[in-house]
């Protein structure tokens, strides 16, 4: 094989390599770019649990402060967190706070939704992505998933797992984002 051949099959192969590498980023760009604390919060959609049934997005929000809940009925822990999630809702909520409960649970669970939410008397907002795309939007490894988003659209606190979400260091978290909103 001549100098000039063993060039081309070198250029060949790192054409190759760099196609591979292209494509395999395209692909997997979400999970190459994580969804993490500064970061910007993914659009997800939702149908609201009213009659007839609305899609509501994150553009929806846009420009307000959100807990943004992942959740389903069939979820421990999530049942453990919802007191404290409506707790923070109706002192929070007056002051601009929405809270965003996205239920993953399947196809055909609206009326279980349902069940769940006049369970537990909550009064926030509760979507049902019964694709459970919003889990891959948002990288999560299970349930309960919540996420504190900023007026401006970052992401300024996750947490896997129940939590009291109406505690003193939550609510100030969130007191804070408020008052960065309005300026």
């Amino acid at each position: 094989m001549t100098s000039g051949q063993q060039w081309r099959v070198v250029g060949a192969i790192v054409a190759v390599l760099g196609g591979a590498l292209w494509f395999g980023s395209y692909m997997l760009k979400d999970e190459l770019v994580g969804v993490d604390v500064g970061s910007k919060a993914p659009t997800f959609s939702g149908a609201t649990m009213d009659r007839p049934a609305r899609s509501k997005s994150l553009a929806d929000y846009k420009g307000q402060v959100v807990l943004l809940n992942v959740w389903a009925t069939w979820c421990g822990p999530c049942r453990t967190e919802m007191p404290s999630i409506e707790a923070l809702h109706k002192t929070m909520g007056p002051k601009g706070l929405h809270v965003v409960a996205v239920s993953i649970d399947d196809p055909g669970k609206a009326n279980d939704i349902r069940k769940f939410l006049q369970d537990f008397n909550l009064t926030f907002e509760v979507l049902h992505d019964s694709t459970q795309a919003i889990q891959g939007a948002y990288q999560t490894t299970g349930v309960p998933e919540t996420f504190i988003i900023a007026a401006d659209g970052t992401i300024r606190k996750k947490s896997i797992g129940a939590a009291d979400w109406n505690s003193a260091p939550n609510r100030a978290l969130i007191e804070t984002l408020l008052k960065d909103a309005d300026r």
